[in-house]
């Protein structure tokens, strides 16, 4: 079954959903503090008549966006929103409000806002006579199977008090990032590195270790498939006690030569980070599962084998696990690229 479909329970909500999804997907990276939001107008036969997503701090948000591309064939329509719409005057208006006086007749959510201030959207929707359909995912949401969400990420943030962490890491079947002489370019190969670099132009920030930037020197960029950069670069964060040349590629970057990484991640998030990218190597990708702060995964799996090698997770020499201590996924997606599989799993959700 089509995952949107399982959520929407309607096929024409659900793929208004998976069209408002998209178009917060295509803003991620861009609105930080404010989550990337996506939004849909529905005209009252059903067809899609507006698509909007959040624009950066200061401008529209997302309904506000797509109610402006549907004019007047919002009226008696309905609105399909990855966030409860907000109930709030900041820099710019409730969009609660606009949707009301659009003629919006029915809204149709995924998340409800966490926010004490910016939610009470549906509530004063309700009020006003507008048929309001959500929180479709809640705590209870089996999201196995459906792609993650834009929001996620900034929502997580909102509830765990400090960025939002992904670790990405690249390896062979049988779990080596490189060969016994530090080799690795390339093991997976272009569509995947083309995602990559699409993904980094989602995020806030990137941290590598220190060893990465020995290693490799890597700019860290986001670049499309033709070499340009994309229009958002992330932050660039190196983390690790040992010294790198002053003229390493990765820089300008921010540098944390010392402190743990909650303290790291704390100070990331008193920066504006919502989204943070962990690209380091197998040691630094230990030390951040270790210290309980990897809320999803993307594995890029190539279909090689090494025999051995550096393995993509290297811990501790004196590291010690049990079962009890495990950390369970949902699976959220698999992609295929090219040769190569790109899976994805989550920790929770808003």
């Amino acid at each position: 079954m089509d995952p949107y479909l399982r959520l929407a329970g309607d096929p024409v909500l659900a793929a208004a959903l998976a069209t408002a999804d998209a178009a917060g997907h295509a803003v991620r990276g861009m609105t930080s503090p404010n989550p990337p939001v996506g939004a849909v107008i529905l005209d009252a036969g059903g067809e899609i008549v507006g698509t909007g997503g959040t624009s950066p701090v200061g401008g529209p948000h997302a309904e506000v966006n797509a109610l402006a591309e549907a004019g007047e064939r919002a009226a008696g329509g309905t609105a399909v929103v990855t966030l409860e719409p907000c109930n709030h005057t900041g820099r710019t208006g409730p969009c609660a409000v606009a949707l009301l006086e659009a003629g919006i007749a029915r809204v149709v959510y995924a998340f409800a806002d966490p926010g004490e201030v910016e939610g009470g959207g549906a509530e004063f929707l309700r009020a006003h006579g507008v048929e309001v359909t959500g929180p479709l995912v809640g705590p209870g949401t089996d999201l196995s199977g459906v792609p993650q969400f834009s929001v996620e990420p900034w929502l997580a943030a909102r509830r765990l008090g400090r960025p939002h962490v992904t670790l990405k890491y690249a390896g062979t079947m049988d779990g080596f990032a490189a060969a016994t002489d530090g080799t690795s370019q390339w093991i997976t190969g272009e569509q995947a590195r083309a995602r990559v670099h699409l993904d980094r132009s989602r995020r806030d920030a990137i941290i590598v270790g220190t060893g990465t930037v020995l290693a490799d020197d890597p700019r860290l960029t986001a670049r499309r498939p033709d070499g340009g950069l994309y229009d958002h670069q992330p932050l660039r964060v190196v983390v690790g006690e040992t010294p790198v040349p002053e003229d390493a590629a990765v820089f300008p970057a921010l540098r944390y030569a010392g402190g743990t990484l909650a303290e790291v991640l704390a100070d990331l998030g008193e920066r504006g980070i919502v989204d943070v990218l962990v690209e380091g190597g197998p040691h630094l990708a230990a030390a951040f599962i270790a210290a309980g702060v990897v809320d999803e995964v993307d594995a890029y799996t190539a279909p090689a084998l090494l025999g051995a090698g550096i393995p993509v997770i290297s811990p501790a020499a004196d590291a010690g696990t049990t079962m009890t201590g495990i950390r369970r996924f949902t699976l959220r997606s698999v992609e295929v690229l090219g040769g190569d599989v790109l899976t994805m799993a989550t920790l929770g959700h808003g």
